[in-house]
């Protein structure tokens, strides 16, 4: 089966967001462009170390270039996308690995995003060159969320995706475990319940 390439060049909008409550939230990249929705799902720490990276990423060209580029130091106010996700949310896959690149020529950011993929193997040996196999197969390959966007598409991005995030249960000031409703046992404070 050949491989499925969902490749928006470039998205009408591409955020991050979330379906369900604080302490059981789904997280998402949607990407939607001409009448299309693509939806792949992912973990909370998969979209804050791609936020993170982006923004690393974006530093880095605006150092590099010694500030003559068309990125934005920081996320432009009127890309700012707090809106829901597109409804239904359809998940196409659950997102395994990502990868970013920066295209000096045209100034824009490549986001990937590959379906996981459970590989087995009898030794960590094999187990390297299949996953080498896989990731070198281009035509069989997983399915695969490829986005291009320009430097201030990127950052709003990486905004709204640690704003995303940081919005879940917050944190307890003593030892930092999320909050439920009901409050926490927690452990600094010797097991005793500790409330919201």
């Amino acid at each position: 089966m050949s491989r499925q390439v969902f490749l928006y060049d470039p998205p009408d909008r591409f955020v991050a967001g979330t379906v369900g409550l604080p302490g059981h939230r789904s997280f998402y990249l949607q990407a939607t462009s001409e009448g299309r929705t693509t939806s792949v799902a992912l973990e909370k720490v998969q979209v804050a170390a791609l936020a993170e990276r982006i923004d690393e990423l974006l530093d880095e060209v605006v150092r590099r270039s010694g500030g003559k580029t068309t990125v934005p130091a920081v996320a432009p106010p009127e890309l700012t996308d707090t809106g829901p996700l597109v409804t239904p949310v359809e998940e196409e896959f659950r997102v395994g690995t990502m990868a970013l690149a920066w295209d000096a020529d045209s100034e824009r950011m490549l986001v990937e995003a590959q379906a996981r993929v459970d590989l087995e193997a009898d030794s960590e040996e094999e187990f390297a060159e299949a996953e080498e196999r896989l990731l070198r197969d281009e035509e069989n390959g997983p399915p695969l969320l490829r986005v291009r966007l320009t430097g201030s598409q990127a950052r709003a991005f990486a905004k709204r995706a640690l704003d995303v995030v940081n919005a879940g249960r917050p944190p307890c000031p003593l030892c930092s475990l999320p909050l439920d409703p009901e409050g926490h046992v927690c452990p600094r404070q010797n097991g005793y319940r500790r409330g919201t």
